[in-house]
């Protein structure tokens, strides 16, 4: 409804000022579509192609070609194991673990068999996240013209939901059953063999390096004991219970080391940096789309 305070003369002055100040955001959108987007673009490549790097994926044939790195497992405040892990890529080369029994103080000693590998497949699952990021972006390159803000959001979510998973498979690592680790290939990998009360688990964790090991005794077939087998869980406790071809196990003892792998911490903070470039060039789209409701940027 009309102000009858106001004349009709006003009206027209306030519809050329509100199409000059349309006409001026438009072309500032426009700007942004066709300048801004792309930088951000080449930004956000530059960027996960330092984090691809670090992955040091080698070309088929070559993969002794990879770097070795040596990581030395232990804790200052205990000693019942220690350790050397040898990272190569995304696969375990070697591990050479030393276990001091609790009830002895015989130290045991356990080293990947030669002809072994373990993969880690929280790196692997990582890099593949990031480079499928990367065929996202170089699908748009200098040439190519956005014609609404929804587009680019769309490329966003799409590029955001690799790094997030990306981010995630190195934040969150797979939660096993006891019963799943004993009968996991890991078991399979040392010389000598592992013995039956002794079970290990290697993981990421954020930019570390973890070994697990599980000291394990065996419940009397008779035992009184309330048997309640454990669910999932990335770190089991003293106390937890499986059971394995007729025999039943409780965990007595967990020894838990680890080490920073620097590299996977630069990777971690490529991946926040790139997602706040896509966070903020969806919210400068944003701030244009709540000028016309009638344009579907």
């Amino acid at each position: 409804m009309l102000n009858p305070q106001r004349s009709l003369s006003e009206l027209p002055k306030m519809s050329a000022a509100s199409q000059v100040e349309r006409a001026v955001l438009e072309e500032e959108f426009n700007w942004l579509l066709r300048e801004e987007v792309h930088a951000v673009l080449k930004q956000l490549q530059d960027v996960l192609k330092e984090a691809s790097r670090r992955f040091s994926t080698p070309t088929p044939g070559l993969e002794s070609q990879l770097k070795q790195e040596n990581f030395i497992l232990g804790s200052s405040t205990m000693d019942q194991v220690k350790g050397v892990l040898t990272l190569q890529g995304e696969a375990l080369s070697q591990a050479d673990i030393n276990l001091k029994v609790a009830k002895s103080s015989q130290a045991m000693h356990f080293q990947f068999r030669d002809d072994k590998q373990w993969k880690l497949q929280q790196i692997q699952d990582a890099r593949n996240h990031v480079n499928q990021a990367l065929q996202l972006l170089s699908s748009h390159d200098d040439s190519y013209h956005f014609k609404t803000g929804a587009e680019v959001n769309k490329l966003m979510d799409a590029v955001m939901l690799q790094l997030t998973r990306a981010r995630n498979r190195l934040t969150t690592p797979a939660s096993m059953t006891l019963q799943e680790l004993a009968t996991s290939g890991l078991m399979k990998m040392f010389t000598p063999p592992m013995p039956g009360d002794v079970m290990v688990n290697f993981y990421i964790n954020l930019s570390k390096l973890c070994l697990t090991v599980y000291q394990l005794h065996v419940l009397p077939p008779n035992t009184t004991k309330n048997f309640k087998p454990s669910g999932s869980s990335v770190l089991h406790n003293p106390g937890a219970m499986f059971e394995i071809n007729g025999n039943r196990f409780e965990v007595s003892h967990v020894h838990k080391v680890e080490c920073v792998v620097p590299w996977l911490n630069d990777t971690l903070v490529f991946f926040t940096i790139s997602l706040q470039l896509c966070q903020q060039l969806k919210d400068k789209i944003s701030v244009f789309s709540s000028f016309w409701n009638y344009r579907p940027f």
